[in-house]
């Protein structure tokens, strides 16, 4: 499977899609867990990555139908679905979000229905073309990924280490109980021939999960871009004034 490489987005700005649509990222994904997104500020970014040739994805808040069919019906890209931690969880997740394996509530007239363009049979496929991805953050989740990675309707899982750190009682992602648990996850997605996906800080370590077989990588966000691209004015700003005042 083609390593694909994204990144969160936090700020309500359809224009930061807009910006990260000529980056060459393969995809951005609306951080609704952790960021002030409404439906409203939803359905203004995943138009701004339709407009720039951005595929974007949600991560909804909760596992809510409505949560999960109102950001399928304004046309994101996929859903990364935080805190699933057991099967009956998943086959949810999955009625809410699917039409061919599920029951998702059917419209013809949203944005991914190309508002009533394309027919009925397109738009039902048309709809479950949708990425879905379960994140697995807890101890429960990690004994139960095998089976929810291999549930129809689940293209995915995406390993959230930071509380998954916590569920197994470290606070460092870097914990050796942190990483076997994490390998499993891997483990579990590739024997389901499914997509593993996670969250990095950046490339290089995006490159070392690599080699453990995770193919699709969430690295780092807008507002850590931005600060590190701020951070490396200052230092470089602070480097030519010393310079400067030592040539003087």
């Amino acid at each position: 499977m083609t390593i694909q490489l994204g990144t969160f987005v936090k700020t309500c700005s359809p224009q930061v899609i807009e910006l990260l649509g000529t980056s060459g990222l393969d995809f951005a994904v609306v951080d609704a867990e952790h960021a002030p997104f409404g439906r409203g500020e939803i359905d203004l970014m995943v138009m701004a990555g339709r407009a720039a040739g951005l595929p974007v994805l949600v991560r909804v808040p909760d596992h809510g139908a409505s949560t999960v069919l109102n950001a399928l019906d304004v046309g994101a890209a996929g859903l990364v679905v935080p805190h699933v931690d057991t099967l009956e969880q998943a086959r949810s997740i999955v009625d809410a979000a699917r039409f061919g394996v599920g029951h998702r509530g059917y419209s013809s007239s949203p944005r991914f229905a190309s508002y009533g363009a394309i027919g009925r049979a397109a738009t039902l496929i048309k709809g479950d073309e949708a990425l879905l991805l379960c994140q697995i953050e807890s101890a429960e989740g990690v004994e139960n990924a095998a089976t929810i990675a291999a549930l129809d309707g689940v293209d995915g899982l995406f390993i959230g280490r930071a509380d998954l750190s916590l569920s197994l009682g470290e606070t460092d992602i870097g914990a050796p109980r942190v990483l076997a648990a994490t390998r499993r996850i891997i483990e579990a997605g590739l024997t389901a021939s499914k997509r593993v996906g996670m969250f990095v800080g950046s490339a290089e370590e995006a490159g070392h999960f690599a080699r453990e077989g995770v193919n699709w990588f969430v690295v780092g966000s807008d507002q850590s871009m931005l600060r590190r691209g701020a951070r490396a004015v200052v230092d470089g700003a602070a480097r030519a004034l010393s310079t400067e005042r030592l040539s003087s």
